[in-house]
């Protein structure tokens, strides 16, 4: 039976004895499904497959290289290059390029590092998606065709990733929300706020789950008598505006009918709240990728719900909705972004290197192992773009100096922001997300 695999912030230490890695009794070795584990347990093991996934190893353990990226994380003396076992001289020579460039992105995780092969909470200059997908790429084993193929799908996803964070880098966060909710209106659609919107979804569900139909009309109506009593703001138009949402979303089966309204009933798989919330929010997230707005997890977590602690639900979201032409279509929002900036940073040089890793075939069906001459390219692309990023954060980020400041775990129970700025302005400006403490509904 699989071994329980660790999580993605302990890839200092061994998985199976937990002794952190080093160069004499624990050497990392990284096996070619990306699992990585050390010599002494490697060795131990009954069976020559990977003990989390079953996968065969097929080169002799002896041979596999040791993990030099992960051991100049522990602060381990790395020594010389150990000697590899490839078809050519060539290919060692693209071996020891790619190797380099692992070693050289995987100083980016140092500051995050701790003792006992754990991860402490220190600050670091990458995002966590940017952290995940690089610790991803330091455990590929290259000598294997399983693992540079593992390679070459991390780079890419690296890149990807790196497009998106210099769009929010560019982004102001002040107009971001009323953009968002700009482009939800001009679909005719409307978000009330988190305690509003949660609402109004718990009664449309309140009404349909037992699977009947019902005309918008009757539906809407329902929903606003039962609001009316505590947020008398909620009009007919705004609760329609919701249950738009809803249809564009797809929620619906709608049933026609000669000379009078149609009839909505929920679809069986959206009659539990978690599963028609999520397609609720998925509808905001692709409106505004439709938008051109890219919004971070936090971000989506503190507009839809109040609160930070939604954010892997949002990212899942935003992870589902990619597809392999969005890549592509960043860097030309990127370029557009550029050119509006006046590009201080010279971020246009990146081009070529995030077109070559857009244009990798993202199918892991269909994808053959790389040649050697590919994998030396993405990597050195991977490297230029990492580093174009983190240079950007460094010298001309503004939210580089910003102390995110801790936010509350539970949610705001609030009223929608335009019943404040009828009663004299909202507290927040600008910066407005619909959501308010009560201690700002007071004043």
């Amino acid at each position: 039976m699989p071994v329980q695999a660790a999580q993605w912030t302990e890839f200092l230490s061994c998985p199976i004895c937990y002794n952190e890695f080093d160069s004499s009794g624990h050497k990392p070795i990284s096996l070619g499904c990306s699992h990585t584990v050390c010599k002494t347990c490697l060795h131990k093991l009954h069976r020559k497959a990977c003990p989390f996934d079953q996968t065969a190893i097929n080169t002799d353990i002896d041979l596999l290289p040791v993990n030099s990226a992960l051991l100049q994380l522990v602060g381990a003396q790395v020594g010389t290059s150990q000697a590899v076992t490839l078809s050519s001289a060539v290919e060692v020579e693209h071996y020891e390029v790619c190797r380099v460039c692992v070693e050289e992105l995987a100083l980016y995780l140092k500051p995050i590092s701790g003792g006992k092969g754990a991860v402490t909470l220190s600050p670091s200059v990458l995002s966590r998606p940017m952290q995940r997908k690089l610790v991803t790429l330091v455990n590929c084993q290259l000598v294997e065709e399983e693992g540079r193929l593992r390679a070459v799908r991390a780079g890419r996803s690296l890149g990807e990733r790196t497009v998106t964070e210099l769009i929010l880098q560019h982004q102001n966060p002040q107009q971001l929300s009323a953009n968002l909710w700009a482009a939800v209106r001009a679909r005719g659609c409307q978000f009330l706020g988190p305690a509003t919107q949660e609402d109004a979804l718990k009664l449309v569900l309140l009404a349909l789950e037992d699977g009947s139909a019902l005309s918008r009309k009757v539906l809407v109506l329902f929903v606003v008598q039962k609001l009316e009593a505590r947020f008398p703001q909620a009009s007919k138009t705004s609760i329609g505006h919701v249950v738009q949402l809803l249809y564009r979303a797809s929620c619906f089966k709608v049933t026609k009918r000669d000379e009078d309204s149609s009839l909505m009933q929920l679809k069986e798989e959206f009659r539990a709240y978690e599963a028609l919330r999520r397609e609720h929010d998925a509808q905001i997230v692709h409106i505004a990728m439709e938008a051109g707005l890219r919004i971070s997890p936090e971000q989506w977590s503190s507009l839809l719900y109040g609160d930070l602690i939604h954010k892997s639900h949002m990212q899942s979201i935003i992870d589902k909705l990619q597809s392999p032409e969005s890549f592509a279509k960043s860097v030309q929002e990127l370029t557009i972004v550029l050119q509006r900036t006046g590009d201080p940073a010279n971020l246009n040089s990146l081009r070529p290197h995030l077109e070559l890793l857009a244009n990798i075939d993202h199918n892991p069906d269909a994808a053959a192992p790389p040649w050697w001459e590919e994998l030396e390219s993405v990597m050195l692309a991977v490297k230029v773009v990492v580093h174009g990023l983190v240079e950007f954060i460094h010298n001309f980020s503004k939210k580089s100096h910003e102390t995110a400041q801790p936010q509350p775990n539970s949610k705001y129970k609030t009223s929608i922001c335009r019943d404040l700025r009828q009663q004299g302005g909202c507290p927040r400006g600008s910066n407005c997300t619909f959501a308010h403490t009560q201690d700002e509904l007071e004043k």
